[in-house]
This record gives structure tokens, C-alpha cells and sequence, in this order.
């Protein structure tokens, strides 16, 4: 893969380079600007690694079904049952129809629908009283408690204290993979937290998830090594995804008040929607996906070549790690013209329709692509129309904010709100 354009190679197998590009996400956006849409570079756990930030390409990778374990190793401590993101692809295959099975139905969106909005309104009722608020904190934890409705059917007690124990877990044994420094025993603390609370819940009760999986005949352990990685990577992701989207519309104020006129005249008197509702509210969809397009809630992902196969007329040898920069795809200005701006509009379905089918992939791509991507939209829709129809958003200005790399793309600390009631309930 000499061939393939590239930098220099390091001897401390890129690390630095990455360190001084302020993480991964950003390395990438650097090395798609200087090198084109396909890069040949060194990532550390990955022997041999190619980046692929045009759309096109990435259709010849699409079916790949391998992830490379050395990259998804810092997850491993939180599965007894076997690495749940690398399974090989004869079990990965009926474990993801499982999933799919509820996390893509209809009948379970709507079923859980009344105890989210109850969730999301009960939240409101809480910033009507409070004048400022840090937004990834407070909707992290209003994710995490949607998902233990879902995929436990249950709450939990303390979804702050639950928040936290993850990113004590992630942080630490991504820490150490990467030779940072640790605190060990506080993670395995914060894991038997993690798993104490799952098993309570469970014990409590069950869900549709939880009855497909022992249907499919997972084990004990393998259900709750599932349950904790869906909690992980649905609070993460969601509740990033909101704050992002508050975030973008506070900056345009043009845009936040086609969201509120378009919620007024779906709801009427109404502080919710309901779940038809969601198909009438087109704008506020574009709006999220024109976040997560700006701001993709997981910024990159990877596949490792099971064969030979060829991209941009390379040749890319089997055990090679694809690397997916997702934020890079979709700031691609060749499929998105004025690549930075804010522009809902780039949904509308006409100007879906004649765009490269892997130009926008928030979700991912092919048969490792996210199972709750359709659960994830219910979600958001969901919060942000219950959240705008009643509040008007300005952000706090002396409070910078930062994107940077924390397992998802977070805010360096987080983005802060002045929150303005706009329509009481009612």
C-alpha cells in the first residue's frame, strides 16, 4: 500500500501525531486535508491502516463484517461473555438479527413511547426552575434513563452515578490500552457498580429486548454483557446528539424558529407529541440530522479486511484496518458544498435523493452498523420536540465549546444553556 498517499512513519506508531492533533476525530480531519480522500497512516493496535473519507470508496467496504480486536480491546472488560464488538461474524450475524429483531421494531418504539415522554417531560418541569443548564450532563442521564426503560424495563436509581461509573470505566482502560496512567481498582469498583445495577433491574422485571435474547438462546451472561453495551453506547450517543442539535439551533435563530412554528402547528395546545406525530415534524428531523452530520455523535469506526479487495484502484491486502472517519465523510465538500455551514435543507428528500448513499453514515455502515439507530431518532425527536415546544435556548457565551474525543464526540466542559420558557405546558 506504498502507493497510497500518507505521512511519515513514526516510530511510536502515530501516537504523538495524534496527541498533538488534539485526538483522533481531529488527526483525521488533518490528514483527509492534506492527503485526499484516501489515506494510508499508522494507528496504534493496527499493524496496517487505511482511512476512508469518500463515499464512493467506502461502498466497496461496506460488506465487511470483521473489527480488529486490538481496536475494541478497552471494551472487552466490560463483557464476560466474549468482546461483544468483535465477534466473529457466524455468531455476530443471529446475535445482530436478535437485536434488530426489537430495537428496529415500530411495536416496541411505541410502546415505550409514553414512558419516555413522561421521562422528557419530567425533565422539563425541572428546567423550568433553573436558569442555566449544562446539557450533555442533564441529557446524557434522561438518555440513560430511556434505555433502562427499553432494554430492562425499568429505571434505575441514581443515572448520574451510573453516567460517571462509565466514563471512570472507559476512561481508565482506554487509558491503559494506550499506555496512559490508570486507577484500576476505581474502574473494577465502577464495573461492579455497572453490572450490580443491571442485575437489580433485571431481577425486577424484563423487556421485549431481554425476552428476544434468552428466545435466541443467549446466555446469562452474554444478556447482561448486552444490556450494558446497549446502556453504554445508546446514553453516550443520544443525549450527545441532542445537546449538539440545542447547540446548533441556539446559534441560528432562523432556524430554531422554524422548528417552534412547525412544533405549534403539529401540537396545538398539546406539551408532547405523539408518536404519529413524529412523521409531521420533518424540519425538526432535518435539524438533528444536520447536527449529527456537523457533529456525528461517534466520530469514527473500523473493519479489518477478511480478504484482498481494492479501493481507488490500491490494492488493500487481507488484515488491513479500514478505518471509517465519519466526521470527515461527512464534511466531504465534493458531496457537501459549504461543508461547515448549518444548513437543514440538506435533507429534504429531493436533496437526499441525489446524494451518494454513504455521504452521510452517523449510524455507521454495513452489518456492523448501529442496531438502535431507529430507537436513537425516536429518542431525540422526541426530547428536542419537547424541549423546544416549551423553551427558547441562548447560549451562554463566555462558556467556550469545544468538541473533542471522549469515546464519543463530546464538549469539553459540556455546553452550557440559559434556558427561556417559551410555551408553558398546556
Amino acid at each position: 500500500m506504498r502507493d497510497i498517499p500518507g505521512p511519515p512513519t513514526q516510530p511510536d506508531s502515530g501516537l504523538s501525531a495524534i496527541a498533538a492533533a488534539g485526538g483522533l476525530h481531529a488527526y483525521q480531519l488533518d490528514l483527509h486535508d492534506r492527503y485526499g480522500p484516501l489515506v494510508r497512516f499508522q494507528l496504534p493496535g493496527a499493524p496496517s491502516a487505511v482511512s476512508v473519507a469518500d463515499p464512493v470508496l467506502l461502498e466497496a467496504t461496506a460488506a465487511v463484517n470483521a473489527r480488529p480486536d486490538k481496536l475494541f480491546e478497552f471494551l472487552a472488560p466490560l463483557c464476560e461473555a466474549g468482546n461483544l464488538q468483535t465477534l466473529p461474524a457466524d455468531e455476530h450475524v443471529p446475535f445482530r438479527r436478535a437485536l434488530l429483531s426489537v430495537l428496529a421494531g415500530r411495536p416496541s418504539h411505541e410502546t415505550c413511547f409514553p414512558a419516555f415522554t413522561a421521562l422528557a417531560t419530567e425533565l422539563a418541569d425541572r428546567w423550568a426552575g433553573m436558569g442555566e443548564v449544562a446539557l450533555q450532563q442533564e441529557l446524557s442521564a434522561l438518555s440513560l434513563r430511556m434505555i433502562c426503560q427499553y432494554a430492562l424495563g425499568g429505571d434505575i436509581d441514581d443515572p448520574a452515578r451510573v453516567v460517571s461509573a462509565f466514563e471512570t470505566v472507559l476512561t481508565v482502560y482506554l487509558g491503559r490500552l494506550h499506555e496512559g496512567d490508570d486507577d484500576l481498582p476505581k474502574a473494577e469498583r465502577a464495573l461492579a457498580y455497572l453490572r450490580e445495577v443491571v442485575d437489580g433491574v433485571l431481577a425486577a422485571g424484563g423487556s421485549d429486548l431481554v425476552a428476544a435474547l434468552v428466545k435466541a438462546g443467549m446466555t446469562a451472561a452474554r444478556i447482561r454483557d448486552t444490556v450494558l453495551m446497549i446502556m453504554l453506547a445508546a446514553h453516550h450517543t443520544t443525549g450527545v446528539a441532542v445537546s449538539w442539535t440545542l447547540h446548533l439551533l441556539a446559534r441560528h435563530p432562523e432556524a430554531a424558529a422554524r422548528v417552534a412554528v412547525e412544533l405549534d402547528d403539529v401540537l396545538g395546545d398539546r406539551p408532547a407529541p405523539s408518536y404519529a406525530d413524529l412523521k409531521r415534524l420533518p424540519y425538526l428531523e432535518m435539524a438533528l440530522k444536520e447536527s449529527m452530520r456537523l457533529f456525528p455523535p461517534g466520530p469514527y469506526g473500523a473493519r479489518e479486511t477478511t480478504e484482498d479487495l481494492t479501493l481507488g484502484g490500491h490494492h488493500i491486502p487481507a488484515g488491513t484496518t479500514i478505518f471509517y472517519p465519519f466526521w470527515a465523510v461527512h464534511l466531504n465538500a465534493d458531496h457537501w458544498p459549504d461543508p461547515h455551514a448549518f444548513v437543514p435543507d440538506r435533507f429534504t428528500p429531493e436533496a437526499s435523493a441525489g446524494r451518494a448513499r454513504y455521504a452521510y453514515i452517523p449510524f455507521g455502515l454495513g452489518p456492523r452498523s448501529c442496531e438502535g439507530a431507529s430507537l436513537a431518532m425516536v429518542e431525540a425527536e422526541l426530547v428536542l420536540a419537547v424541549l423546544l415546544r416549551r423553551f427558547r435556548f441562548e447560549p451562554v457565551e463566555e462558556h467556550p465549546v469545544t468538541p473533542v474525543e471522549r469515546f464519543v464526540l463530546w464538549a469539553e466542559d459540556d455546553i452550557r444553556m440559559r434556558v427561556r420558557v417559551r410555551r408553558p405546558p398546556g
